[in-house]
């Protein structure tokens, strides 16, 4: 992969050309430093970048062809909510945000389509289908902050994809502004389609390498005629993971299905006094939706009871969005710890395997270390934590989380799993890539690179 070359225009020179044609409100010298990172790496203070946040697709094509011309670093960024160093910037950059872009452009209940622009926020996205009777899919935890241009740059899942598919499956088209600034519309709005390669696909998980996104085409699904929550308790969670098998024989196909760890439940707990645990070692808690609902449930309810859980359907609304709640807080560690988030997927008839590799590595690094899994697709987010010490201010993770990190990864991928479910890899899973793609997958995606970016001036350093 062809690296940046090194910029001949100073940042001054750099803001100056680019308010020319984006105008004085949109380009700033001395940004926030939140602009120079996202959640999983922070910005450093001090670093020297210039922001410009475009209030058009005509913006984003004048920025992009003035990086090509002076060789300047283009980092793309949505939200800032990625968990994987995806938009940190660099020394020097131009760090591009999509954040003003925020238009739904077209909701059409016929064609079950939305067309909307990069920066609108996935939970508002939905709130603007309501009243059409539609709702978008994809639903990762940071829905209420994340952007769509950002879970199409890291092909973001969360809790309903074992039923709706993630990112992915919800994206039909793109509109795309390539390193040049030319403009490219890739893909149909019809849900068929096979002319030429499928670059819309390529495009969904390419972490800002290839093309900025400015617009998508989304495939958006009629809000269920009933939605019905279910917790199962379980002894122990090598049953709990074992029941998703029970559920996956069955013939229910819920729409969510989450597991928590006793690690998960204590942390919960311990944070907001919910009780969810009750004695269980582990729980599931499930959503089905559509029709024939209570069909749904007896049939559930007989699949968990057979696999030796204590179920319970629950009926009341604001219940089973307090439960759902505290699912999308759980962290797995409590305050006054170093603790790192991890994300690996295994085949989930490998789960109870990943959950027990995942505590004997805890119990071999002397950590704790537990995990909430979107058990219906087998995507894990294990959380490795030790106590800070009352002297220990120290901003890097200690040893023991990340060998526990490493061998955590390596086990998923033994299990016939991946090093990223959802998180993209960034600058913070590079060092694993070897272990999944081969000697000749890593070339041929650096020469994809190459022929997108030619320059190199792509989101440098993240991802291959």
């Amino acid at each position: 992969m062809t690296g940046p070359p090194a910029s001949g225009t100073d940042l001054d020179d750099l803001a100056a050309l680019l308010r020319t044609d984006l105008g004085a409100d949109a380009v700033f010298e001395d940004p926030e430093t939140r602009y120079g990172g996202d959640y999983a790496v922070p910005g450093v203070p001090g670093l020297g970048f210039i922001l410009a946040l475009p209030h058009d697709v005509e913006g984003v094509q004048a920025t992009l062809r003035l990086a090509h011309a002076t060789g300047t670093a283009v980092v793309p960024r949505g939200a800032g909510s990625g968990l994987s160093g995806g938009a940190s910037a660099g020394e020097g950059c131009i760090v591009l945000g999509l954040e003003r872009l925020t238009a739904i452009r077209e909701i059409d209940p016929i064609d079950e389509v939305a067309v909307v622009e990069p920066g609108v926020v996935t939970a508002d996205l939905s709130a603007a289908l309501a009243p059409h009777g539609f709702f978008y899919a994809p639903d990762p935890a940071s829905a209420t902050l994340s952007s769509i241009g950002g879970n199409i740059a890291t092909n973001a899942g969360g809790l309903h994809c074992a039923k709706y598919g993630v990112t992915r499956e919800s994206v039909l088209a793109l509109d795309v502004v390539l390193a040049d600034g030319t403009f490219l519309r890739t893909g149909h709005r019809s849900i068929k389609g096979v002319t030429g390669l499928d670059l819309t696909q390529l495009l969904v998980g390419s972490e800002g390498t290839l093309a900025v996104v400015v617009a998508a085409t989304l495939r958006i699904h009629p809000v269920p005629v009933a939605r019905r929550t279910v917790l199962a308790r379980f002894p122990s969670t090598t049953a709990a993971a074992a029941a998703v098998g029970a559920i996956s024989r069955s013939p229910v196909r819920p729409a969510a299905t989450e597991l928590m760890d006793a690690g998960t439940l204590q942390d919960i707990d311990e944070r907001t006094g919910a009780g969810i645990s009750q004695g269980a070692t582990a729980v599931l808690l499930i959503e089905l939706d559509g029709y024939g609902i209570e069909d749904q449930t007896r049939d559930l309810v007989a699949a968990l009871t057979a696999a030796g859980a204590e179920v319970s359907p629950i009926d009341d609304e604001a219940e089973a969005e307090q439960l759902w709640q505290l699912r999308r807080t759980a962290r797995g560690s409590g305050a006054g710890r170093f603790r790192l988030g991890e994300d690996v997927a295994v085949p989930k008839s490998r789960l109870a395997e990943a959950y027990a590799e995942l505590e004997a590595i805890g119990r071999a690094h002397g950590i704790r270390a537990s995990a909430v899994a979107h058990a219906g697709d087998g995507n894990l987010h294990p959380a490795l934590s030790l106590p800070r010490g009352e002297h220990d201010a120290a901003a890097e993770l200690p040893a023991p989380i990340l060998a526990a990190a490493d061998d955590m990864v390596r086990a998923a991928l033994a299990l016939g799993g991946t090093i990223s479910g959802e998180h993209g890899i960034g600058t913070a899973k590079q060092g694993w890539l070897d272990l999944e793609l081969s000697d000749v997958s890593r070339d041929l995606q650096r020469r994809l690179k190459d022929v997108f970016d030619p320059t190199g001036i792509l989101n440098p350093g993240k991802g291959l």
